[in-house]
């Protein structure tokens, strides 16, 4: 530990990002990203704008993309902030709107980053346990002391909660923030953004990395009431009033006009992932019903550490969590139907040599 840290460097134990190995060969299947890339629209756009106008900054609000938020969501424009990604929103909506004497609570099953920002920020919190199933416990989020924190569909075990389960748990906390943080939820039946305009206290957040194939540019958005953007904005504006560059500003804006391949690519990945879940199961292993786009699943004989390690010796990256709960599970991305072929081919592999292993021991 070195000597110059402050004590909030030294309280911190930061966020640990699935392995990104510079090899073309790997088939990453730990990250959640989407192998279709972005709209060709995309690569139009960024090209144009970097013929015209790199030298000047970008719009502290990102009005483009704001614009087109707005006109697809049906959303007006202040309910909407831009930032460089939903981790960053994340970031600045726990110093926004949770204080270092209240206790937050989130799941104790889900995404690895908000116990980080609650420990970077100081903020007590509470890790609801969920339900054997990996249900979230929708009661137990009711009258929270400083606020809520919830992924759907949650993350790693890609479950959903319904929209009205939401609500309940957004109207039992009338006095404190609800962030619903919905990386995944374009693959699953609906989302809370309906709900912005009847709560006050409900901030939805997005990302434009797993749905829109923009992982490498690095946006994400909210929609909330205008009194929760402003606050949000206060917070940026307090580091850095131009997170967004130029390049990501037009690129995401040209995605989201893409009505057509985004629509193309969403349904393609879940018809993947539908025919996926029973290949894993006929192969001996326990899945839940994901939303998302990946799948979350137990082998019930062979450790999922070792399967980890032996795919990744065969050139497929997947997620182990080491921690209690989930260390027998791994967290699979969905790919292309030739990646998932592949991958399958590659587990076939694995299982049975595992498996002779075992009978020669």
């Amino acid at each position: 530990m070195n000597k110059f840290w402050s004590e909030t460097v030294k309280r911190t134990k930061p966020y640990v990002p699935g392995e990104q190995l510079n090899d073309p060969n790997i088939i990453k299947l730990n990250t959640n990203e989407n192998p279709y890339g972005p709209s060709p629209q995309v690569s139009e756009a960024i090209h144009s704008e970097m013929k015209r106008t790199l030298h000047l900054y970008p719009a502290p609000d990102a009005d483009e993309l704001c614009n087109e938020i707005s006109r697809y969501y049906h959303v007006s424009k202040d309910t909407i902030f831009i930032g460089n990604g939903s981790d960053e929103i994340l970031a600045f909506s726990f110093m926004a709107f949770f204080e270092p004497h209240n206790q937050i609570c989130f799941p104790a099953i889900t995404y690895s980053f908000y116990p980080v920002y609650a420990k970077l920020f100081n903020i007590p919190y509470d890790e609801i346990a969920l339900n054997r199933d990996f249900t979230i416990p929708a009661e137990d989020f009711f009258g929270a002391e400083g606020g809520v924190v919830i992924a759907n569909p949650n993350s790693p075990t890609g479950l959903y909660l319904d929209v009205a389960v939401i609500e309940d748990i957004v109207m039992n906390n009338p006095e404190n923030v609800v962030i619903i943080d919905e990386a995944y939820i374009d693959f699953a039946p609906d989302s809370a953004v309906s709900l912005v305009t009847k709560y006050p206290n409900l901030l939805v957040v997005r990302t434009m990395s797993k749905s829109r194939s923009l992982a490498g540019l690095r946006v994400g958005f909210a929609i909330g009431d205008p009194g929760l953007i402003e606050g949000l904005k206060r917070i940026k504006d307090s580091f850095n009033s131009y997170t967004v560059d130029r390049l990501a500003i037009a690129g995401s804006s040209a995605a989201i006009r893409d009505e057509d391949y985004f629509q193309e690519t969403i349904q393609k990945i879940i018809n993947t992932r539908e025919r996926l879940i029973p290949e894993m199961k006929k192969r001996g292993f326990h899945v839940l019903p994901s939303q998302a786009n990946f799948i979350f699943v137990s082998h019930y004989k062979i450790s999922a550490e070792s399967l980890y390690q032996r795919l990744k010796q065969q050139g497929i990256l997947v997620r182990h969590f080491d921690k209690p709960d989930i260390e027998h599970y791994l967290r699979i991305t969905v790919g292309s139907d030739e990646q998932m072929k592949h991958f399958l081919e590659v587990l076939d592999n694995v299982i049975l040599h595992i498996k002779e292993s075992a009978v020669k021991n």
